[in-house]
């Protein structure tokens, strides 16, 4: 590696001197409950800033529609649980059941009655989908009546909670907001960004004496709190085990009671999953290994769990549907013998199956572009889909055909806002849909994505395996992967030059030295969090310029998070001062401030600002004209000169400064790691702070576990094939 152009004498060796940790020294969460109580980090990256859900109108309501349509589904179904009576015996027998599992005994069927699932057809029957919706919400769907919202103020004013959450109040509760609060005060956990210590200060306000830790409604509220700070984390379900210690970590006297609670009440759902593995015990008969099989208890949110069940049922009728043609047999052999290499596998693969997952890194995505050319070719209607606008631009040039095979956003496809439309049947009109970015695709919008397709329809899944995961809930990609229920083609081609042989390395657990002649790899340490920031500074606006010939404007910077002395906050505010300095007369934004525009929870989309106007602010989103409400301005825009590895997942710069303060070194993983390293193109500035513990993080620390019931779901189609 090199050093840092024309400002660093010393090259960089593999693990730079000792520098002292930032004033924010990092601390390890103390316990294993983490991601139940606090959210993940990852998530919160991709989520942070971008306030409620209505500024994605157009994607929101297609999804509320598809929703509504899988709940309709699912009442047809008799599910694990009884979760609409009221404290039952099923209920009551739970903690039975736990024990009995945790004891290594099979629970009573009577708590878990889920009957045996049905097999699939091999053809089944085309699914009536959602017709398209219009961009605009329905009425009233989204904002509370002004009556509603005073008479809530009153009761968070009498409780000494903030009068500013009224409206997110009302429209969490919906119809008798206020007499619902004031019953359950602890339903005010339902407000995104309200703890748990908030809630029950407000609870002792309105109940006074009647308030107690063991309040069975505080118990309830607590569960599906824990449960949505699971799901900020990437999982679609707990283990009740898990459940059950982070609410006792929480005051709730007796936990296994709050999870009853919230089961009678239809609050969450609890599911009993076998498990398969070298471990389960030979049995004689098929009753004796079925009750000799290892289980697992979890409990989770209708949401997820219906997402989960839909994406697994329009999997199973992508792979056992027959795909429309576009050609004979012939003509797309003749077409992957015309292709080289793993593109020809994967031409093969597609050919003759409904659903295809292809892995590799960026320079892989020239295989793709081949196998859209030849489906277009072919007569098939072929698009492919990124997760942002930046991806979207550069896939486009790859294709380098105006007449050929078109690209959207995933949010832009399932709005309509991008892509071909939908047929008559409300389903995506097309034959053949290549997502690319895969690994970010959460299980609703995955479940969204599958649901739209039509029947004989060629889905690819396409991307990284070994970049960061979604934002939202669920491991999709890995856990399909992972399941091996259809072909699956693995590029053999590489990322060139020294940048794509250190992020390989990365991949596999590796951080050597790299020759970078051209100065593509630079290291530049510092001691502390004051100096990284001054560096990166001096790289982006001098350095990096004046000796790699790469301008500002096509730098970004990456750091692990939004806080701490070296965070986004703080870098872009002294990259504003150096490259656009202004009174932020707009909001704090002026004419050509660079931005990271969040319209919905995990989409970042890199812009500028244009102008402010009495219509909100004006920004230039990949080429697109975009105007935010100024009162949307604080929740969903932020500077954009730096950004975190979720934010810039999908992307790729010409250079990329990466910061590493001393207090970033519990936040570091190996795919957090691979991601940043690998957004850039030409140069890659590592700003490094952390001793030895980014080689420790590539070596040693993989991505956090999640759990998810995709794989349990997948079970019975991978039986089958």
């Amino acid at each position: 590696m090199s050093t840092e152009p024309e400002t660093t004498e010393n090259a960089g060796p593999e693990t730079p001197p000792a520098a002292v940790e930032g004033a924010d020294g990092a601390t390890e969460a103390p316990d294993a409950t983490e991601a139940a109580e606090d959210g993940s980090k990852e998530a919160a990256e991709g989520a942070e800033g971008a306030g409620e859900l209505s500024e994605a109108e157009a994607e929101l309501v297609a999804q509320r529609l598809e929703r509504e349509r899988i709940e309709r589904r699912k009442a047809e179904k008799q599910g694990p649980v009884d979760s609409g009576a009221k404290l039952s015996g099923k209920a009551a027998e739970l903690l039975a059941a736990v024990r009995a599992v945790e004891g290594g005994a099979k629970p009573p069927a009577t708590v878990f009655g889920t009957p045996e699932p049905p097999r699939r057809p091999a053809t089944p029957e085309p699914v009536r989908r959602p017709q398209p919706v219009p961009a605009a919400p329905e009425p009233g769907s989204t904002t509370p009546a002004p009556e509603a919202v005073a008479a809530v103020q009153g009761v968070l004013r009498e409780g000494g909670a903030p009068e500013a959450l009224a409206a997110q109040v009302a429209a969490a509760l919906g119809e008798g907001a206020e007499e619902r609060l004031r019953e359950d005060p602890w339903q005010l956990l339902g407000v995104a960004g309200v703890r748990p210590e908030q809630a029950d200060g407000f609870a002792r306000a309105l109940l006074g004496a009647e308030c107690g830790p063991d309040d069975e409604r505080r118990g309830r509220a607590l569960t599906g709190w824990l449960l949505e700070q699971a799901a900020l984390a990437g999982h679609t379900a707990l283990e009740l085990p898990t459940l059950v210690a982070a609410l006792g970590q929480r005051g709730v006297p007796d936990p296994d009671a709050a999870v009853q609670g919230a089961l009678a009440e239809g609050e969450a759902l609890a599911f009993q999953d076998a498990l398969d593995g070298p471990g389960t015990p030979a049995a004689e008969d098929e009753e004796e290994a079925e009750e000799s099989r290892p289980v697992r208890v979890l409990v989770g949110l209708e949401r997820y769990a219906l997402a989960e069940e839909s994406l697994a049922d329009g999997l199973a009728r992508l792979i056992n549907s027959t795909p429309e043609q576009g050609g004979s047999a012939e003509d797309w052999q003749s077409a992957a013998a015309s292709a080289q290499g793993s593109a020809a596998e994967l031409i093969r693969a597609v050919a003759a199956h409904g659903l295809v997952l292809h892995t590799g890194a960026d320079a892989s995505l020239a295989e793709p572009a081949a196998l859209l050319h030849t489906a277009h070719t072919l007569g098939l209607r072929a698009w492919a889909a990124t997760h942002s606008p930046v991806g979207r631009a550069r896939f486009a040039a790859l294709l380098d055909a105006p007449e050929g095979p078109g690209t959207a956003t995933v949010a832009g496809l399932l709005s309509g806002a991008e892509g071909p439309g939908r047929d008559s049947d409300g389903a995506l009109d097309l034959d053949l849909l290549v997502v690319l970015d895969a690994p970010q695709l959460d299980v609703e919008t995955a479940a969204l994505l599958v649901e739209s397709l039509p029947d004989g329809a060629r889905l690819v899944l396409a991307g990284d395996p070994a970049v960061l995961w979604s934002a939202g809930p669920g491991r999709v990609f890995a856990d399909l992967l992972a399941a091996r229920i259809c072909p699956q083609v693995a590029s053999r081609r590489p990322d060139p030059g020294p940048l794509g042989e250190l992020v390989s390395g990365i991949g596999i657990g590796e951080l050597g030295q790299v020759d970078a002649p051209g100065k593509e790899i630079v290291i530049v340490p510092v001691r502390d969090a004051g100096e990284a920031v001054h560096r990166t500074v001096q790289l982006v606006a001098d350095s990096v310029p004046r000796a790699i010939g790469v301008p500002a404007e096509q730098t970004v910077v990456i750091t692990p998070g939004h806080g701490g002395a070296a965070g986004t906050r703080v870098l872009n505010a002294a990259l504003k001062e150096r490259l656009n300095p202004g009174p932020g007369r707009f909001g704090g934004f002026d004419p050509g401030d660079r931005v990271a525009y969040s319209p919905a929870p995990g989409r970042t989309l890199p812009g500028q600002v244009v102008k402010a106007d009495a219509d909100g602010l004006h920004l230039s989103c990949a080429g697109e004209a975009v105007v935010v409400p100024k009162e949307r301005v604080e929740q969903t825009v932020r500077h954009g000169w730096a950004l975190t590895a979720h934010q810039a997942v999908g992307g790729r710069w010409p250079a990329a400064v990466v910061v590493l303060p001393g207090d970033a070194a519990q936040a570091l993983n190996r795919p957090w790691v691979y991601t940043a390293f690998g957004r850039a193109e030409r140069h890659l500035s590592v700003v490094h702070g952390v001793e030895q513990a980014l080689p420790r993080a590539v070596a040693e620390v993989p991505a956090k576990a999640r759990t998810t019931r995709l794989p349990v779901l997948l079970t019975p189609q991978a039986a089958q094939d």
